[in-house]
This record gives structure tokens, sequence and C-alpha cells, in this order.
């Protein structure tokens, strides 16, 4: 089975959304960046089917730090995130 996203290895699933029919898991990857010795974070949306994917927008000391950040958003502000996101290729797009 191939991962249902480019990153999936460096990614700590968070939680689902749900509203009505609508459900997304929401994962958060992380990378550390060498250049500034700190870590960078994104979130991914998967749907079957879909996926969306934001920018890094997260850039702390640690992987924990970022988890903290990621908790400090509200349902509300994720569907934001998942309504401005354009649709991400699949694997093997």
């Amino acid at each position: 089975m191939s991962a249902p996203f480019a990153g999936y290895e460096h990614s700590r699933h968070m939680g689902e959304l749900k509203r009505g029919e609508q459900r997304w898991a929401v994962y958060v990857e992380t990378r550390p960046d060498g250049e500034l010795e700190a870590v960078r974070g994104r979130l991914h949306f998967i749907s079957p089917g879909r996926h969306r994917a934001t920018s890094w927008i997260f850039l702390e000391s640690t992987e924990r730090e970022i988890r903290e950040r990621f908790a400090e958003f509200s349902a509300v502000e994720l569907w934001h995130f998942v309504a401005a996101l354009e649709e991400e290729p699949g694997p093997g797009a």
C-alpha cells in the first residue's frame, strides 16, 4: 500500500474534521531545517480520493512546539484552511 501523500512518513495524525458528510483526516508534517536549526511544519487534509496541503506555515524549535501551535487552531480555523486550499495531485498522478 502506498503512502496517502508525499511526506506521510514524517507526519503525525492529529484528528478528524467532520461536518455533515464531509470528513478530513488532519496530519501535521514536520521536517528539520538545518540551516535555521529549527523544525518546519505544514498541514495535510486527507479525504477519500482527495488531498489538500498548506505551505510550510510553522517554524519552531521543536516538533513538540509545532504540535502545541497546531492545538491552538479551532475547528473553524481548520475548515477555513480546507476551503482555501486547492486539491493536491494524488499518489501516482
